[in-house]
């Protein structure tokens, strides 16, 4: 969802593995609130299983109930007859009442039971239908976009479910329909620079002269997973400030349209400059100031937002670029809260993400961590140094997933010989790069307990870029 000339893959669905952990109070009240309809819904088993005797019932089946109630009423009639009844007048009609009311209160007894398994049914099949979404198809087999049903039922109490409207009162802007439409000249093509997975992504004016970034969102046959995006990415946003993340300007949601407005990033994305796209080339100093960036943003969220927020899809097209290589980390719309707990070590969702960025663990366990994006930054940083992407499918077998081939090349030694190939062979270049490599295969370790938090990956990021300027300051002498 890169905001700029985005090369991207993409994304289709995995099933649900688990439920959503416990969230705060208010988090669970707003779950309460979503399960509106499950108490019309039961209303309504209520209104039609009281109206069905007269539905379900076969009349020849009611006169032989009513005969059967009117022939035991009757005879226990007779033998409680003297002890019940004793005017001698009253008597007949009596027992005529208590068959008739014995006959109709037979019916409703014997149609309850009948009916019983209807309330089940019925109750069951609404709970499917309100809990259990058909899975939604798979768009592509380079990325995922693993959607659970249950998030498209209710909101999750782990994701930002700040509306647009609460949004606006902490300073992002609600455009209309037509501001938008006068900021791009309707969507000219001459203004759009970039598309997505989400959609297009064009450059606008507003009125007060700001050049901003317009992302449109396409049409999406599951309206209710476009929504759930576009309000997470909005809420994400609309709820942090820093240096090295995109900011939000406003938003857009009328009928089908689903629009966000953010700071325009005038120098594209990471992964256009890897390729030469821009054609621009990056030295090693700046490469090693973009991951040092990247460590900034994710540290941010891990631990300094309001709310620990894990990315869940850090990769190079979403690294967008400032005219002075400054970071700007962009594309909220996968983005989850973390544990908030002190004893909580994941929160147990569905698989979101990008392939060859995905960590494994995660993948296996549907247990998301802070330590899911370590992975990412991880592979990010391979994906720095060689300028390869996550999978070259081009590329020879043993080459083709880029990480397990740098694990192969650094194990024997020959780290070196993998940095990619455009790279001036400067003083100190071999030791910064054994070092980031070093960094980012502990990053993107298999098992999340083996890998540094990503505030220990940015120290260890620091500590090199130190030592590169020490060795290129010896060099100058």
């Amino acid at each position: 969802m890169a905001w700029t000339g985005i090369c991207c893959v993409g994304r289709w669905s995995l099933p649900t593995a688990g439920a959503v952990s416990a969230g705060t109070g208010k988090a669970r009240a707003r779950a309460w609130r979503s399960g509106g309809l499950w108490g019309s819904q039961f209303a309504a088993w209520n209104c039609s299983c009281l109206t069905a005797p007269s539905v379900f019932l076969p009349q020849q089946t009611a006169r032989k109930i009513t005969s059967m109630f009117s022939i035991n009423n009757s005879e226990s009639s007779s033998i409680q007859k003297p002890a019940v009844f004793k005017e001698k007048h009253v008597s007949t009609f009596s027992v005529t009442a208590k068959q008739t009311l014995g006959a109709a209160g037979g019916v409703l007894l014997l149609s309850c039971v009948i009916l019983c398994p209807c309330f089940r049914a019925k109750k069951k099949q609404t709970e499917r239908a309100v809990l259990g979404h058909s899975s939604l198809p798979m768009d592509s087999l380079s990325s995922y976009e693993a959607s659970s049903t249950s998030e498209l039922a209710t909101a999750s109490p782990r994701r930002y479910t700040l509306s647009p409207r609460e949004s606006s009162s902490i300073g992002a802007v609600a455009f209309t329909m037509a501001q938008i439409i006068k900021a791009t000249h309707n969507f000219s093509p001459s203004l759009r620079i970039g598309q997505g997975g989400f959609g297009m992504v064009y450059r606008g004016q507003l009125d007060d002269g700001r050049i901003v970034a317009i992302k449109r969102a396409k049409k999406d046959s599951y309206k209710a997973r476009l929504t759930a995006e576009f309000r997470n990415e909005v809420g994400m946003l609309a709820t942090i400030e820093h240096l090295n993340l995109v900011k939000l300007i406003g938003y857009c949601e009328q009928e089908d349209e689903h629009i966000l407005v953010t700071e325009y990033v005038p120098n594209g994305t990471l992964r256009e400059h890897l390729d030469g796209a821009r054609g621009t080339y990056l030295d090693l100093s700046t490469r090693l100031d973009i991951a040092i960036d990247v460590s900034h943003a994710l540290t941010y969220l891990h631990l300094y937002a309001d709310q620990p927020i894990i990315h869940r899809d850090v990769k190079s097209s979403n690294i967008l670029l400032t005219e002075n290589f400054r970071v700007k980390v962009a594309d909220f719309g996968f983005s989850r809260t973390g544990p908030l707990e002190a004893n909580e070590t994941h929160v147990s969702t569905q698989v979101k993400g990008t392939a060859g960025y995905l960590d494994p663990e995660y993948l296996k366990t549907y247990q998301l961590t802070q330590k899911s994006d370590v992975y990412s930054f991880g592979i990010l940083l391979i994906e720095i140094l060689t300028g390869r992407r996550p999978i070259e499918l081009k590329k020879d077998i043993e080459e083709r997933i880029t990480v397990r081939w740098a694990f192969k090349k650094t194990n024997e030694g020959k780290a070196t010989e993998i940095l990619d190939a455009r790279l001036v062979r400067v003083p100190g270049i071999d030791m910064v790069a054994e070092k980031m490599f070093e960094l980012a295969l502990q990053c993107s370790a298999p098992t999340r307990s083996d890998r540094p938090s990503m505030k220990q990956a940015g120290e260890q990021l620091w500590a090199i870029r130190k030592s590169y300027q020490t060795v290129k300051s010896e060099a100058k002498q």
